[in-house]
């Protein structure tokens, strides 16, 4: 497996699946144009593909390189997805996807949930980020934190209005 250029650190778990499609496909076990799609997932040891942290930033990625398809664990599908313009595949395990790739056993893209759109528009429409000018480190974490369920914490020396 070649991870080049050498310069450039490469670290964590989001390699293993994709490591594991590359030997796949170079020892013909599946035969498949994988020029458009990304692999990403930390694979344990029976095969099954775990949480990967960082998931919407590397989707996003994709969708500006030009990638149409990426493969995420079945349990970041969600976060994924609320990229559009890129195909989200879910995939629980090794095994599922190879079955995909052969054609045995199709994987559905994922399709986000009609109500959570709906409720986000709603919400939307209460707070505005757009509003707010500068600060955009900050908009950025709000847009991060959101999209993945996450908590957040702000912590700021209050305003004090002026009379």
């Amino acid at each position: 497996m070649n991870l080049a250029p050498a310069d450039l650190k490469k670290a964590g778990p989001a390699y293993d699946l994709p490591i594991a499609v590359g030997v796949l496909l170079s020892s013909e076990q599946v035969s498949v144009d994988a020029s458009q799609m990304l692999f990403l997932g930390e694979l344990s040891l029976d095969g099954s593909l775990r949480h990967t942290h960082g998931i919407i930033s590397m989707v996003g990625l994709a969708e500006d390189k030009g990638i149409s398809t990426v493969f995420v664990p079945a349990a970041d599908a969600k976060e994924a997805s609320l990229i559009k313009g890129v195909t989200t595949i879910p995939v629980s395990s090794l095994s599922q996807l190879v079955e995909h790739l052969r054609g045995v056993a199709p994987i559905p893209s994922y399709a986000a949930d009609e109500v959570t759109i709906e409720a986000a528009e709603e919400l939307s429409s209460l707070t505005n980020l757009a509003l707010i000018k500068g600060q955009e480190h900050v908009k950025r974490a709000l847009e991060v934190a959101a999209a993945g369920g996450h908590n957040l914490v702000m912590i700021a020396t209050p305003l004090i209005p002026m009379s």
